[in-house]
């Protein structure tokens, strides 16, 4: 199907070329997140069904096969620095990491003798810490069974140290490092923004500031987020995907029939987007790589 673009900015075409079509290649699931490319194949989260799906999209056509059942509800997924699949699980309010046998190992589920919320997105820096976001969207509308009195960002450090980065975020959700990791993007769902972060040494993080605001009239809220190698920022949003360069300049956004909830780089050139929208699965071709997961 042809992209619509609505261009803020003409150095949008650097990136989403003229002839640019979203293509879907998965449908019927629940609800899609997390999506992951994965040597040669793409993993992603149906949260209803509690399922992490298996889609190869290269070769002959799409062939999908399950993962993992049950997933605990799993949302985010991401790669650990060995290549160990670490996925934030929503029904069992943790982030694992499953090990080269298959077993499933916590990595964070208190803080402080308290449950986490429902981990949502995840993503691992070069030095082995994983930095994820904790909302209260698993608990439910209001809240059942809150044990934390915020929704905040952590970080498991590399000796397994769980330490809280931010506690003043409505709804925390996505997140992602900027191409030399010095910068941590994060957006609220609930605010309607992304905000940076400068990143220290030992991985804390400070000096936070609104990055670029995502409103519209369409449906959609801050979601999933993703860098590519030049460090523009691709966050879904309302209407479909938004693109903002690192100073903070929205280039513009590609609109969706089926609003996205995540997107992730894929093919073996990662210049292929993938998008988990609903029940669907779509992929979009783009000018410029992302950044590779390890």
């Amino acid at each position: 199907m042809d992209v619509q673009v609505e261009e803020f900015d003409s150095a949008i075409r650097q990136i989403v070329p003229e002839k640019a079509t979203l293509e879907q290649i998965g449908a019927g699931f629940g609800f899609t997140e997390g999506p992951l490319w994965r040597g040669g194949h793409l993993l992603f989260s149906d949260i209803p069904r509690s399922r992490i799906v298996k889609l190869r999209t290269l070769g002959e056509g799409p062939e999908v096969t399950t993962f993992r059942s049950p997933s605990g509800n799993s949302n985010g997924l991401t790669l650990d620095m060995s290549g160990r699949l670490i996925a934030c699980e929503h029904g069992t309010r943790r982030v694992t990491r499953t090990e080269v046998d298959g077993s499933v190992a916590a990595l964070a589920e208190r803080y402080q003798g308290h449950r986490l919320n429902s981990p949502n997105d995840v993503v691992v820096r070069s030095d082995g810490s994983v930095y994820f976001t904790d909302p209260s969207f698993g608990l439910g509308t209001p809240p059942k069974w809150k044990e934390l009195p915020f929704n905040g960002v952590f970080r498991v450090a590399p000796d397994g140290e769980l330490v809280l980065l931010v506690d003043d975020f409505d709804l925390p959700n996505g997140l992602a490092f900027s191409p030399d990791e010095t910068v941590l993007y994060i957006n609220d769902t609930a605010k309607g923004h992304i905000r940076a972060f400068d990143v220290s040494e030992d991985g804390s993080i400070s000096n936070g500031r609104v990055l670029v605001e995502l409103k519209g009239a369409e449906g959609g809220r801050p979601d999933g987020m993703k860098v590519d190698v030049e460090g523009n920022v691709y966050c879904t949003g309302p209407g479909g995907f938004w693109i903002t360069q690192p100073d903070g300049k929205s280039l513009g956004r590609v609109m969706m029939q089926e609003l996205p909830a995540n997107l992730a780089w894929g093919d073996p050139d990662r210049q292929t987007l993938y998008f988990t929208a609903r029940t669907g699965i779509y992929r979009m071709r783009l000018s410029i790589p992302g950044i590779v997961v390890p």
